[in-house]
């Protein structure tokens, strides 16, 4: 069974992704073993102390330019680049300054925008992938999204259709495991995130694909996906998704399953 240490919530908070970073541009290297701290240092231009400092979870100055002095010395990619941004942009977040009211709006005008969609299937989930609008085509693909409570995740880990339905489920699974990564260390407090890393923590044939494939996803902007759809199709079908984040609704995502 896994440590439960190393799959809690707090492991992947900044400390816990400098490490595992280290070691992934230790392997981008060829090099066979994970940068030291002085390493990065070094090519950051700053002292051993000061990172050592940041890696251990003490508070240091962070500005745009060191943030990107340390995304090139770790050769960060594009999700974990944005990772690593959220870290200082999570200080001055608006989130949760709009009253009621106010915040309610952008939601209902978003699900009437994705409801209007017709060309292909649209959803939009909030941080915890809970189901928050769909239109027609992917209730129509997806019948799941009709029903109360639906989540993307929970069905993709926990329902037999999802590994039929996806044709490459692993490969999609270690890159969902590496998006629930990144949602914890925005939101490590979030009850329905942490649901959802017990689900993965009581399967252990999950172990393998958390610790493979992308360590830290942010979202799927052009992810491609092989679906196995009879009712719809007796043809594979190939799609890319295309995401959208909606001003003033951190966390939601809006996605689009444009054919390929």
């Amino acid at each position: 069974m896994w440590d439960n240490d190393e799959f809690s919530a707090e492991s992947v908070g900044l400390p816990a992704l400098l490490r595992a970073w280290r070691v992934e541009a230790g392997e981008k290297s060829g090099r066979g073993k994970m940068l030291t701290q002085r390493e990065v240092a070094q090519l950051m231009g700053v002292s051993e102390r000061w990172y050592r400092a940041l890696e251990s979870g003490t508070r240091v100055p962070l500005t745009p330019e060191t943030l990107t002095s340390l995304a090139d010395a770790l050769s960060l990619g594009p999700g974990e680049r944005t990772a690593l941004y959220s870290y200082q942009m999570s200080e001055i977040s608006d989130e949760g300054q709009s009253d009621r009211s106010e915040d309610d709006v952008p939601t209902d005008w978003i699900r009437d925008f994705i409801a209007g969609q017709t060309s292909c299937p649209v959803y939009l989930v909030d941080r915890a992938w809970n189901l928050v609008g769909a239109n027609d085509l992917m209730r129509t693909w997806f019948p799941w999204s009709s029903e109360p409570g639906a989540n993307l995740l929970r069905w993709i880990l926990q329902e037999p259709e999802a590994r039929t339905q996806l044709v490459d489920w692993r490969e999609q699974v270690s890159r969902y495991l590496a998006q629930l990564r990144f949602a914890l260390h925005q939101y490590p407090e979030d009850t329905n995130l942490r649901d959802l890393l017990e689900i993965v923590r009581g399967g252990p044939e999950f172990e393998e694909l958390w610790n493979s494939g992308p360590f830290i996803v942010a979202f799927r902007q052009g992810g491609l996906f092989r679906l196995s759809l009879p009712h719809i199709s007796s043809d594979e079908l190939k799609v890319a998704s295309q995401v959208f984040l909606p001003a003033y609704r951190p966390g939601m995502r809006m996605v689009a399953l444009m054919p390929v």
